[in-house]
């Protein structure tokens, strides 16, 4: 996923910058990704991922809401899982790799490590998988409380979650057996004990109470590639900015766009949408008030300029939004989008609008109420302090440094 692959290739780009050597590891139809990135590239699973084998997966699950989306992932997550621990850890030893750094979402990563005598660190690139029983499980928009009931709520879900999850978790079981290592008796089990890096900052997330003295909350991992992503400034009008994207999975919402613009055209703001090349031409021509519509923007330079931003609540355009300090208006379509737009309404930092149902007035409210509320401001600049002083890659890279064998620290060094 690229929302996954960009803060590996921030973090990436910060250790290069420090003398080391950065891999992405991972399936062919991601080289190019990872290459543009910075990064070097090891391909798995050219058996059964073939090149082309990505893009035609990906435009499947951008047509899928909610849980048809979660069981497609599913699905396609167990294959993947399969992939790693056949060939990861040959192509691991092949490149002399000395750590891991492993999606939180790729439960095969930290096995992989485990076979090779390797330390490994654990990135939650999305909203974090800890679980605790005040925590609502992260594929809910279920609010945070301590209440008995809303425990027991949590522990079911979480009990849905396992059962759920059970098709990976096997194939993970199969291949620990295989190569003699212990079984995982939770789900926590795959996470490092080393150290978990968060992008979250520790102001935009439920209170934790048990989470291991190893998990650090570093803030949105960004490094600036030097890529220059061009965009028709001139086209800005002066009007009060609101910017809009649906990241790019979800990228073929045109109705959700539609709305988007509608919304803003009958409320005098100036809408830029970022698409990813879901709209054709034709389809932006059509779109209500002439929005600033584009495939990419250079995402951080307009949201500095922006009131306020739509999305579908993905991670990295929420945080991206609140390093800004302007509060956002959620419309969750899949996966931990609920839980990240919960999250918008525990901080006070926007407001959640349902995919069921949208339409232009509904929105248009919820844009209205959060612009005319001076609270949203004030709230979203207090998590934009937070991430600030999260320290984002640059600590995340300190982490990972002091984590790294004597002999790779020595070598870095000039010992």
């Amino acid at each position: 996923m690229p929302g996954h692959i960009h803060p590996f290739g921030a973090l990436g780009r910060e250790l290069i910058s420090r003398g080391h050597r950065v891999t992405f590891l991972h399936m062919q139809d991601t080289e190019a990704r990872a290459r543009a990135e910075g990064l070097e590239f090891a391909a798995v699973g050219q058996t059964d991922h073939p090149s082309g084998s990505l893009p035609v997966s990906l435009e499947q699950l951008g047509r899928l809401e909610g849980l048809a989306a979660l069981r497609f992932t599913i699905r396609a997550v167990t294959k993947t899982t399969e992939m790693m621990c056949r060939d990861a850890p040959s192509v691991v030893r092949s490149r002399g790799i000395e750590m891991l750094l492993v999606d939180q979402m790729e439960p095969a990563g930290g096995s992989v490590a485990e076979l090779l005598g390797l330390p490994f660190v654990t990135i939650c690139n999305a909203l974090a998988l800890n679980r605790e029983s005040t925590v609502p499980p992260p594929f809910t928009d279920w609010t945070y409380g301590t209440q008995w009931w809303r425990r027991a709520r949590n522990l079911l879900g979480y009990a849905v979650s396992t059962r759920t999850m059970s098709p990976v978790s096997a194939v993970v079981a199969r291949w620990r057996r295989e190569w003699g290592l212990a079984p995982h008796k939770t789900a926590e089990a795959s996470f490092s004990t080393l150290a978990q890096i968060s992008q979250q900052p520790p102001a935009f997330d439920f209170p934790r109470r048990e989470l291991p003295s190893t998990f650090h909350y570093a803030g949105p991992l960004r490094n600036p590639s030097g890529v220059t992503v061009p965009f028709p400034w001139e086209r800005l009008d002066g009007r009060p900015l609101v910017y809009a994207s649906l990241g790019t999975l979800q990228f073929s919402k045109e109705e959700v766009f539609r709305c988007f613009a509608a919304a803003c055209a009958e409320l005098g703001l100036q809408l830029v949408l970022a698409h990813c090349g879901g709209l054709s031409p034709r389809a932006v021509e059509l779109l209500p008030g002439n929005p600033v519509a584009v495939n990419y923007a250079p995402q951080l330079e307009v949201l500095a300029r922006a009131r306020l931003a739509l999305t579908h609540a993905g991670l990295n355009t929420v945080l991206d939004g609140l390093s800004c300090g302007i509060p956002l208006v959620a419309v969750p379509i899949t996966y931990e989008q609920p839980a990240i737009a919960a999250r918008l309404l525990y901080t006070g930092t926007g407001k959640l609008v349902g995919l069921k149902g949208l339409h232009a007035p509904q929105l248009k409210a919820a844009i209205r109420a959060v612009l005319d509320e001076p609270s949203y401001v004030r709230n979203a600049q207090v998590v934009a302090s937070s991430i600030r002083s999260a320290g984002g890659a640059r600590r995340a890279a300190d982490i990972i440094e002091t984590l790294l064998p004597p002999a790779s620290r020595d070598a870095r060094s000039g010992k």
